[in-house]
């Protein structure tokens, strides 16, 4: 297994610095095996849909992503593939998902600071995007997301131009998450981290809503106090921070995922 080097040692509540680009790539890589092992144990893996995608730290127009046809449970780093500016992999054997290039491409292209962007059809999500609303703060989990999240409003089916990439990045602005209107949920970040942490908040915030609202009609925060939690539980080192945990259990359940 290749350790990644740092500057000084990581902190679970402190993203780490690095000491060349080649240990940061080879961090960035990790973080996103990890993160597709994470998703695949939370049943996140919906055939041949979803992918999560890291920005390159030297070839900046480039990005990291999962091989088209293979397994999320079954992702190491060496069957990453980077794909760049024009869809074409150099580096790494597998193709890339015409989906996954024609909206990742794009949110990387439109948002300098995103390093990271998650999207699946998970069940939660999915079944939310059906209805074409926003997310309301109900809970104190969902609150990460007041008024930092958009909706795509115009399905027109499957992404494969990146023209229909850049509609939905246009759609993203500057917040930090999605829902695309009877397609399923999309997050970004600052680290393949908060990325995935907010894709699985993301979720997990879905699900609440819809069985709340099964049974009755849920009491929404006040906006002061929701606009609170989100300035302390949605920024991006809360994001990143919250996905270390996750990142702990894989990683000493599945080494394999180092290879």
């Amino acid at each position: 297994m290749v350790q990644t080097s740092l500057v000084r040692p990581s902190n679970p509540f402190q993203p780490p610095t690095f000491v060349s680009i080649e240990s940061e790539r080879r961090h960035r890589q990790e973080r996103l095996a990890a993160a597709f092992r994470v998703f695949a144990r939370l049943g996140f893996a919906q055939g041949l849909a979803g992918h999560i995608t890291a920005r390159d730290p030297e070839l900046t127009d480039h990005f990291w992503v999962n091989p088209f046809g293979i397994h999320f449970s079954r992702i190491r780093v060496s069957d990453l593939i980077l794909v760049n500016s024009e869809g074409q992999v150099v580096q790494g054997e597998g193709k890339v998902s015409q989906a996954a290039f024609a909206i990742h491409s794009q949110i990387h292209e439109a948002r300098p600071d995103v390093i990271a962007a998650a999207h699946a059809h998970s069940f939660y999500g999915k079944t939310w995007s059906s209805l074409g609303r926003l997310l309301d703060p109900i809970t104190q989990d969902s609150c990460a997301f007041y008024q930092d999240h958009a909706l795509f409003d115009d399905f027109t089916g499957i992404v494969l131009e990146t023209s229909e990439g850049k509609r939905i990045a246009q759609a993203l602005g500057d917040g930090k998450a999605a829902i695309l209107r009877n397609h399923g949920i999309l997050t970004v970040g600052h680290s393949v981290d908060e990325a995935a942490w907010w894709y699985i908040r993301l979720e997990d915030t879905a699900k609440a809503q819809l069985l709340a609202e099964a049974v009755g009609k849920p009491i929404l925060i006040d906006h002061d106090i929701a606009l609170k939690i989100q300035q302390r539980g949605g920024t991006h080192q809360a994001g990143w921070g919250g996905f270390q945990y996750l990142w702990d259990e894989i990683t000493h359940d599945q080494p394999d995922l180092f290879d």
